[in-house]
């Protein structure tokens, strides 16, 4: 497959031919949505982040427990799979992958054996700083020639439509991440535009 080829299946063109027999590009349908960019913006993401959790014996989705249990100490199981928003089945499946990794321990809760303690061994934790780095240079990555001002907007207005779906589908009750800091932040930007018209 050529470099162009690779190019255009990449960014959803496909070269047609025109009349005169010379190739043009052409767009996917919806490719200029902005659902279809923030699609293509977050499987890239997640494909980045994919390939580097790799290389630490992880595989996407294994790093939110990790860093769950970094922030918490120790969950129960469906403390865990809460926070993870996932069905108890699921967090414990994937507890099972990173326990035989040695990553994670299992400890029964004295007095009741059917409450299970779930905690970061020491290379567990490792991880957990390994994936904190990961977040950061990916993120850095993403957001390459952004300036601070650029980075703060984004943030807020892909929070705001995460609460617009989280609203439509019935999540409510289900503060989308950041939420404050979207109404604190309009404060801010109001102030801003007040000082520039000055």
């Amino acid at each position: 497959m050529s470099k162009a080829d690779k190019r255009n299946r990449a960014t959803g063109s496909k070269d047609q031919p025109d009349s005169k027999g010379s190739t043009t590009s052409k767009t996917v349908p919806g490719s200029k949505s902005v659902g279809w960019a923030l699609v293509q913006a977050a499987r890239l993401h997640r494909s980045r982040v994919g390939d580097r959790l790799a290389a630490l014996d992880l595989f996407a989705g294994q790093e939110q427990v990790v860093q769950a249990l970094a922030a918490s100490g120790t969950m129960t199981m469906g403390d865990l799979a809460a926070t993870l928003r996932v069905r108890p089945p699921t967090a414990s499946k994937t507890i099972s992958r990173l326990a035989a990794l040695g990553f994670v321990e299992r400890r029964a809760e004295a007095g009741d054996g059917r409450i299970v303690r779930v905690r970061l061994t020491e290379m567990g934790l490792a991880k957990a700083e390994a994936i904190e780095r990961i977040g950061e240079d990916v993120e850095a990555e993403l957001l390459a020639g952004f300036e601070g001002k650029e980075r703060r907007r984004l943030r807020k207005l892909l929070r705001k439509a995460a609460r617009n779906l989280a609203e439509v589908s019935g999540a409510l009750g289900h503060e989308v991440e950041g939420d404050a800091e979207i109404d604190e932040e309009e404060g801010e930007g109001e102030t801003d535009e007040i000082a520039a018209a000055l």
